[in-house]
């Protein structure tokens, strides 16, 4: 699936934002207590956040939720989930929605949109950190608990921050080159291809969980030691490596 055939624009009406219900349990299959229910749809385009959409032939095949956020006075926004129906993943439609996210923050004034990611998933990663030139230098321990969605495969759902900074030379430079500014690689964090089997299955599900706990130890040591992920590989067996060195931005709004 090529998406060029894809219109991607804001979400409008009522309708629309109750096929990103939808849509949302045919990617995720939530039961109806996790579900983000349309009112809450509602609500984010009320009140400064976004819904966009991705349409081909008048039906929705993708879609993005952000909501608006404030810390240490500086206004952002937290997008909260990004979904693209199956047969049409790896075609650049997510990227494609997240730009649009982009532009329309900055149109607004906003130079930082953050989202959370699974540090398992690999192709989530890849796409964040190398395709949009996210950074992330925070990890948050099971932060929505153990979700009934099967892509979490039991797991606690511990998460990687992606900031990303719209304004900032790395994300200009990766727009404008396709290719992320070098940097010195100071440590690495592996991601065996096998996580998505193992996480499918009771019987290997341990084998996930010890790459889950180990790397979570080894993200917080990093993080604590100031480095921040700032690279992405994918070798030929599809295993994942995080790179991690020390951004030279000074990009912040921690509280001081």
């Amino acid at each position: 699936m090529s998406g060029e055939s894809v219109v991607i624009r804001h979400c409008c009406g009522i309708e629309e934002l109750r096929a990103c219900v939808t849509l949302q349990k045919e990617v995720w299959n939530f039961t109806d207590a996790e579900l983000v229910p349309l009112r809450m749809f509602v609500v984010a385009e009320k009140v400064g956040g976004q819904v966009m959409g991705a349409f081909e032939n008048g039906q929705m095949v993708g879609f993005a939720l952000s909501v608006p956020g404030m810390r240490s006075g500086h206004p952002y926004l937290h997008s909260h989930m990004l979904a693209v129906r199956k047969d049409h993943r790896n075609s650049g439609l997510g990227r494609r929605l997240k730009l649009l996210q982009r532009e329309d923050a900055l149109a607004r004034g906003i130079e930082l949109i953050e989202w959370t990611f699974d540090p398992l998933e690999i192709k989530n990663a890849y796409l964040n950190i190398e395709k949009l030139g996210a950074i992330a230098r925070r990890y948050n321990i099971n932060q929505y608990g153990i979700t009934s969605s099967p892509l979490q495969g039991g797991l606690p759902s511990d998460r990687l921050i992606a900031e990303w900074w719209l304004k900032s030379k790395r994300v200009e430079t990766l727009l404008a080159t396709g290719k992320n500014p070098a940097f010195t690689r100071e440590d690495e964090i592996r991601v065996p291809a096998q996580i998505y089997e193992w996480k499918a299955a009771a019987e290997t599900r341990g084998k996930a969980q010890e790459v889950q706990e180990k790397n979570r130890d080894h993200f917080l040591r990093a993080f604590s030691s100031g480095l921040a992920v700032l690279g992405y590989e994918r070798d030929a067996e599809g295993n994942g490596e995080f790179g991690l060195g020390r951004w030279e931005e000074k990009w912040s709004y921690a509280a001081t």
